[in-house]
């Protein structure tokens, strides 16, 4: 798809640089990283949604995430990861492209870590009071 971003960058039509790339996935880092290292693995075939992805696609990327986490872990030393998937707008994806974040964590990154991904609806996230 020609105005797809992420489509331009898996086939090689942009100036990002790839972390990893595999058979039918690339990776590469956030243009607006939460954290330092925080990558996203993308399926090369266009889907928006990564339920709609084929399913041989689809262990490809979760596989080349698992390379993404290796490199990460050589290159910036992080203490431990969030995974994340937005699936369509109610859920915050803001490029229909699947796509998978690879957040690095950092110890004293926040003041209290708990909930993790839970946080992305704040109200709900501290179960543990």
């Amino acid at each position: 798809m020609d105005d797809c971003p992420f489509c331009q960058i898996a086939a090689g039509n942009s100036d990002t640089e790839l972390v990893a790339e595999s058979a039918h996935s690339v990776a590469f880092y956030d243009r607006y990283p939460v954290s330092e290292g925080h990558a996203l693995v993308i399926a090369r075939r266009h889907e928006a949604d990564l339920f709609d992805v084929d399913p041989e696609e689809r262990t490809d990327a979760w596989a080349l995430l698992d390379t993404v986490r290796e490199l990460l872990l050589e290159r910036f030393n992080p203490d431990g990861f969030n995974i994340g998937v937005n699936t369509n707008e109610a859920a915050g994806q803001t490029v229909d492209h699947a796509h998978i974040h690879l957040i690095p964590r950092y110890l004293g990154d926040v003041e209290d870590p708990r909930g993790g991904i839970r946080w992305v609806i704040p109200e709900k996230a501290p179960y543990w009071d």
